[in-house]
């Protein structure tokens, strides 16, 4: 017996062990990143919320409540911003610097971290590698047979984009940070206190989360407009997305050589910032509770920077409970679009809004093909675009329904925290606060679908192209 123990642990046993678990890890994220983003983000969160279960991670030394504890590992990992404690007064030290960690992670995304790893630790990146990071970045590569090269990022192109994703992290981070703190330190902040803090803003802003680390949250800086102007950079610059980024670093002068995706993000990013603060400037000019009683300038900034803030940042200047019903439901459908595709913002994607308006302007001239900017668009892009937004209101339809039988809370106020969730935003009527355990795990699973599913449902649209050795008779429905 003694024998066969030893035999069955022996040094070439477990070397072979190793060997076959790493080779069917391989297979599997081969075979479906997508599907194994979704194992490592719910490792992920199953691993922070075990972490803030920990007496040390609170502040009163206590354990948090499992809800509590998980919502806020699902908040920092999908880089959402909603909390059901104070964060502010609820973490320790230890805690924050979990916060801190676990957005930085959820924010580059994990098969890119994965790879970023790799390229650290062995000095290039090989073929799987590479075509894990570009499943990050683009979902629609996850094809089976050849992909074209007519990519926003090529192939070739992807060690490079891993190098602009961990550059820009700590390069705007950090001068985000350094732009802050003598303003904080000028409002008053104590130095060891503004050090922190500034690094703390930096990352939520950049990361698209929304945290504040004080109990006042941005109410200590409403009157101090270069604060809320860095922290509306920081966040238009994370929601661009990672492969933007990289094309302006390419071509920040030479514009016209930027990529169809480039141009669509930015254009469609633009348009719908200044969109949106007319309308908030609109609606909200008489609410003497948000904008009534400011002057013109006043006026502008803020529905400038709550038109920002929507598209997934989460940092707020303005009670959002009091804003008008009109405003809410405006705030919602600029939650619902989010930001840049394989960007730190969530929702359906810029992208994806400006490929429906194009099929929509495109069959309304009669036009055959989807064009812009001088390129044609496939007809698949349209198929995935179309299966995002269904994906995404079936989500939002069913948290919705659930949430309102729950807290029979009027609908505007429910209808805006699921789509925050959804959208990653972070922003609240004050709903979540008030959750009990039953709805904080609804809005958990809605703020991990949000992140998670939109992606793996587009690669999975994009992965079901097959060839076909016949086609059936064609018959038109009725539509309209």
């Amino acid at each position: 017996m003694a024998r066969q123990r030893g035999q069955g642990y022996s040094p070439i046993a477990v070397r072979r062990g190793f060997a076959r678990v790493r080779e069917a890890i391989n297979v599997f994220t081969g075979n479906s990143p997508s599907r194994f983003a979704i194992l490592v983000f719910t490792a992920l969160i199953l691993m922070f919320t075990l972490l803030f279960s920990l007496p040390m991670a609170s502040a009163s030394g206590t354990r948090a409540p499992l809800a509590d504890a998980l919502f806020t590992a699902v908040s920092v990992i999908c880089v959402t911003g909603l909390s059901t404690v104070d964060m502010s007064a609820h973490w320790s030290v230890i805690g924050n610097i979990f916060v801190y960690s676990g957005v930085q992670i959820g924010a580059v995304g994990v098969l890119t971290l994965a790879s970023i790893l790799g390229m650290i630790i062995s000095r290039r990146l090989g073929l799987r590698a590479k075509l894990m990071a570009a499943s990050d970045s683009n979902p629609m590569r996850i094809h089976h047979g050849p992909v074209a090269e007519s990519q926003a990022v090529r192939l070739g192109e992807i060690g490079n984009l891993l190098f602009t994703v961990a550059i820009s992290l700590v390069v705007i981070e950090g001068a985000v940070a350094l732009l802050l703190f003598p303003r904080m330190l000028i409002d008053g902040v104590p130095t060891g206190t503004a050090v922190w803090q500034s690094f703390y803003y930096s990352a939520m802003a950049f990361t698209n989360t929304g945290f504040t680390p004080n109990a006042a949250g941005l109410g200590s800086f409403s009157n101090d407009y270069f604060f809320l102007g860095t922290l509306m950079i920081a966040v238009f610059l994370g929601a661009l997305g990672f492969p933007v980024i990289f094309a302006l670093r390419k071509h920040l002068f030479h514009p016209r050589k930027l990529p169809l995706h480039a141009k669509l993000t930015l254009v469609t990013t633009v348009i719908l910032i200044f969109a949106g603060a007319m309308a908030f400037t609109a609606l909200e000019f008489d609410n003497s509770r948000t904008l009534g009683g400011m002057n013109a300038g006043d006026t502008a900034f803020q529905s400038l920077f709550l038109s920002v803030m929507t598209r997934s940042g989460g940092f707020s200047a303005l009670d959002m409970s009091e804003l008008n019903g009109s405003s809410k439901l405006v705030a919602s459908m600029l939650m619902f679009i989010g930001g840049g595709s394989a960007s730190t913002a969530g929702g359906i994607k810029v992208t994806t809004l400006a490929v429906l308006f194009l099929a929509a302007w495109a069959e309304a001239k009669g036009s055959p093909d989807m064009e812009a900017f001088g390129r044609r668009i496939p007809q698949d892009v349209v198929r995935v675009a179309l299966s995002v937004v269904l994906w995404g209101a079936s989500i939002v339809a069913a948290s919705t329904i659930i949430l309102l039988q729950m807290t029979k809370a009027p609908l505007e106020d429910v209808l805006f925290d699921v789509v925050s969730a959804f959208g990653t935003v972070g922003l609240s009527t004050g709903i979540t606060e008030s959750l009990d355990d039953p709805g904080k795990y609804v809005l958990a699973i809605t703020m991990l679908l949000g992140r998670v599913g939109t992606v793996t449902l587009a690669a999975a649209v994009a992965a079901t192209n097959s060839s076909k050795l016949y086609r059936r008779p064609e018959e038109r429905p009725i539509v309209g």
